[in-house]
């Protein structure tokens, strides 16, 4: 499998519901209506709650916007996050009760949801090059900010334009070398 790439601007976006915001899906392996894995971005305009996702583990990062707060849980037991455009992703359960509060106005999210019990996986933001030797078969996504990225694959190379995700799976034993100041690496595991 080669690298699979789309561009913000190129993913429809999806107004909410609520009237709060709208999402632009990138990628939903297999499909949009049944998967196992999603990727997407979301842009808030007003404060609000999370939709529900039973089953599923949810990464979170703000890409711009001053950013959220995050009220998790039911009373007594609400933890609160706070997350920046600077701040490393955070993962929970899609079932927990979630309230956002814009801090200053709207923001743009990425979102990563995972199923339980199909696949794991993990986050990170990264603002300097990145390296990774797979040991074991990984999907692995990149999703490029304002500066672009390039990937390296074994002997191959990828430019990444900024506000674009790209991936791939990847067998064990890959060498995979990111040169960034602004993206996000995602893995996936089945």
């Amino acid at each position: 499998m080669s690298w699979q790439t789309i561009a913000l601007a190129d993913a429809p976006p999806s107004p909410w519901k609520n009237g709060g915001g709208l999402t632009r899906e990138l990628v939903a392996w297999p499909n949009a209506q049944d998967w196992v894995w999603r990727m997407s971005v979301a842009e808030v305009a007003l404060s609000g709650p999370f939709s529900h996702f039973a089953g599923v583990q949810r990464w979170f990062a703000v890409l711009s916007g001053a950013g959220v707060r995050l009220d998790m849980g039911t009373s007594p037991d609400v933890a609160v996050h706070t997350l920046t455009d600077s701040s490393a992703p955070l993962c929970f359960e899609g079932e927990l009760p979630v309230q956002c509060t814009l801090l200053e106005g709207s923001t743009q999210d990425f979102n990563l949801m995972l199923r339980r019990g199909c696949v794991g996986g993990r986050m990170l933001r990264l603002d300097r090059d990145h390296f990774e030797k797979l040991n074991n078969s990984k999907t692995i996504a990149v999703y490029a900010m304002n500066t672009g990225a390039i990937v390296q694959f074994n002997d191959e190379s990828l430019a990444i334009s900024p506000n674009t995700l790209v991936w791939r799976t990847c067998p064990e034993g890959t060498r995979l070398i990111l040169q960034t100041a602004s993206a996000l690496w995602m893995e996936i595991t089945a």
